[in-house]
């Protein structure tokens, strides 16, 4: 792969000062491919990157179309075998926020395959607590949530997208009460709007601290009411179809298994969007649940989408530490439980164990500055002291206010003997969200025709170099239903002949291996899945070095290597599929990425903090661009299980100028 990279003037490890200007145009580049500095010039954010690289020697190849077959909920289930294709107008990869919003609304065009990989409600935005924040209060404005947004982002976020998405928010806050969602209102009978860190206005709306649970629910409800709507539940995405068309990647579909019943089932579309998540299980400690292993990233940066900002993973500065409770769990947690940031900006404050109040030895913010900032603070407390977790105390406050506003935090500190009104609950950072991930325009488009993304798998230059808090159900909501209406245009241009099924090689499960050769590989497979974690925390973590990041880069190229030989040697296949061989296979893929873009930013930004660079720098204040490598060339974590086919299956009406406008 290739990579590019970015960005003022200030110490960054605490307090920061950045220089205004406008939003970034120009990236960094990372990559393997050549791409000519024209090229690189119209790569901006607001730009259609439909062209922004190119595969050279492909041929284009024309094949007829039929009439598209629509399915029927009744028919679905009872089609379900091995080997079976099913064709659908949109395939959704996900079941959080972005993916349910986006299919309620292209159902009333076609018809609509959410593809999940756990349960529905299995994603992260189950588990978002804080909220979404939005401008619906007569005191705040969008310029004031564009200019925190921005601050907090380290001006390393794109203007135009950043006031796309504060303008929009409110009406699709209002869309989702609309449709059921109940939120916290005041006792004036208003929405009552919460204030967290980074934000200078209470502007979150949220359902006490479970909001994105409750979220979950009304879009749940809406898509089971929805006949065009088809749920294929624990159903593993592995590889998206594409083919070339020239200089053009195409996407048609992709592979999947059934994880319960060991099924290969074939998805073909005109569309697909990517709404899968992030990649928090790359690092040992995260607040993700366990289905979040960067595949949707994966996936793309196999298909030769554009991948950015991979470098600025967020740690939230406040995870509960297991260690610190009266009564510690009795078996490990599959992802760390989220301490919101709304405790913090509900009057919430931050001791060491000598009970010293810290915060504002390192920010004029306190607990209120943004999450990059208290994260290191922490980081910098628990290294200073040689402790394994602080404090974070709320106990000042009401009883009754504080059990009202955090009824499931109150509720899982009781469980494990610690009551929050009366104690400090212990506190450690974990990692979070990705603010990088596939890049894409302001319509959810990406350089990949037929491909579109929403939500934390999607790059769309809101965040810049750290999310400000409640930004991310926001963008999710906001982009799904920008990327609608470039999507209904581009399936109604497209058609897909019958035959598309049979045109890539289908991925086998590897029943033939035997149950006790399996058993070794998934028991070998799960010590390597702890190894790259345990890298990834010791060298990419909260503060990094140059040193550092390219000993990580030795060890996990070292570990790939390994673990790949030892795969093929016990007769494992490259079309061959498993669940936790492809979740690995994906998480060494993000795992370089991360490493990779890194290695290329030169300063330190936001969530990047570097020793050997550890100001910003005006000149790099530029996004960090991955270029992918050679569809065929490199490890098994960086290509499709299948070679892209050279041809066109059928997109007979499609201008590809409308990309460039866009």
């Amino acid at each position: 792969m290739m990579t590019s990279i970015a960005p003022g003037n200030s110490k960054l490890h605490f307090g920061q000062t950045f220089y205004r200007g406008q939003g970034c145009k120009q990236p960094y580049w990372v990559s393997s491919v050549a791409v000519p500095r024209c090229m690189k010039k119209d790569l901006s954010w607001s730009y259609g990157v439909s062209k922004a690289f190119w595969i050279n020697g492909l041929q284009n190849l024309h094949l007829h179309t039929n009439q598209k077959w629509k399915p029927r909920r009744t028919s679905i289930s009872s089609s379900l075998r091995d080997g079976s294709a099913k064709y659908f107008d949109f395939a959704v990869i996900g079941s959080g926020v972005a993916g349910l919003r986006y299919a309620l609304e292209v159902a009333r065009h076609g018809t609509v395959a959410v593809i999940t990989k756990a349960e529905p409600h299995e994603s992260n935005t189950n588990y978002a607590q804080g909220g979404v924040s939005a401008v619906l209060c007569p005191s705040d404005s969008v310029e004031s949530h564009m200019h925190d947004t921005i601050v907090a982002g380290a001006y390393l976020c794109d203007e135009e997208t950043v006031k796309v998405v504060c303008t929009e928010g409110p009406d699709r806050v209002r869309e989702l009460i609309a449709m059921g969602a109940s939120f916290d209102h005041g006792e004036d009978g208003n929405l009552h709007l919460a204030r967290e860190g980074g934000h200078s206005h209470h502007r979150i709306v949220h359902a006490a601290d479970m909001t994105g649970r409750e979220i979950e629910r009304a879009l749940l409800e809406a898509v089971d009411k929805d006949p065009n709507i088809f749920m294929f539940e624990h159903h593993f995405a592995v590889d998206l179809l594409t083919s070339q068309d020239g200089s053009d990647t195409i996407c048609y579909g992709v592979d999947t298994f059934n994880t319960a019943t060991q099924e290969v089932v074939r998805f073909i579309s005109t569309v697909i969007l990517l709404a899968s998540g992030g990649a928090g299980h790359i690092y040992p400690t995260t607040t993700n649940p366990p289905v979040a292993t960067g595949d949707g990233i994966a996936m793309a940066h196999r298909a030769q989408a554009v991948i950015s900002n991979m470098e600025f993973v967020q740690f939230h500065p406040t995870a509960l530490a297991d260690e610190g409770l009266p009564i510690r769990p009795t078996n490990a947690r599959e992802n760390a439980f989220l301490i919101t940031e709304a405790v913090r900006g509900d009057g919430g404050i931050l001791y060491n164990l000598g009970m010293e109040r810290f915060m504002p030895f390192y920010d004029d913010r306190a607990e209120l500055a943004p999450r990059d900032v208290v994260a290191r603070s922490i980081d910098d407390q628990l290294k200073k002291r040689i402790d394994r977790y602080v404090l974070l105390d709320i106990s000042h406050k009401p009883r009754q206010k504080v059990l009202a506003h955090f009824p499931n935090i109150a509720a899982e500190c009781l469980r494990h003997g610690l009551d929050m009104t009366k104690q400090p609950i212990p506190v450690v950072p974990a990692a979070h969200y990705m603010c990088g991930g596939v890049r894409a325009g302001l319509q959810g488009e990406t350089n990949v025709r037929g491909l579109y993304v929403a939500g934390e798998v999607a790059c769309t230059g809101l965040h810049g170099a750290n999310r400000l808090a409640s930004n991310s159900l926001l963008e999710a909501l906001v982009f799904a239903r920008r990327a609608v209406q470039p999507s209904v245009d581009h399936m109604k241009s497209s058609h897909i002949d019958h035959s598309a099924s049979d045109a890539w090689p289908k991925p086998v499960m590897p029943i033939s291996l035997g149950s006790a050769v399996l058993n070794n590989i998934i028991c070998r497979t799960r010590e390597v899945r702890k190894e790259l974690q345990s890298i990834m925390w010791k060298y990419v973590g909260i503060v990094r070095s140059t040193t550092r990041l390219k000993t990580a880069e030795k060890k996990i190229g070292e570990l790939e290597l390994e673990w790949e030989s030892f795969l093929f040697q016990n007769g494992w296949e490259p079309t061959m599929v498993g669940l936790e061989a492809c979740e690995m296979r994906n998480l060494f893929c993000c795992a370089k990425l991360v490493v990779s873009s890194a290695l290329a930013r030169q300063e330190s930004r936001g969530l990047h903090y570097t020793v050997d660079f550890p100001f910003v720098v005006e000149s790099k204040r530029l996004p960090t661009v991955i270029f992918p490598g050679s569809p065929v060339n490199g490890t098994w974590s960086s290509r499709q299980l299948h070679r892209p086919q050279v041809f066109l299956l059928a997109t007979p009406n499609f201008n590809s100028s409308k990309c460039e406008n866009i």
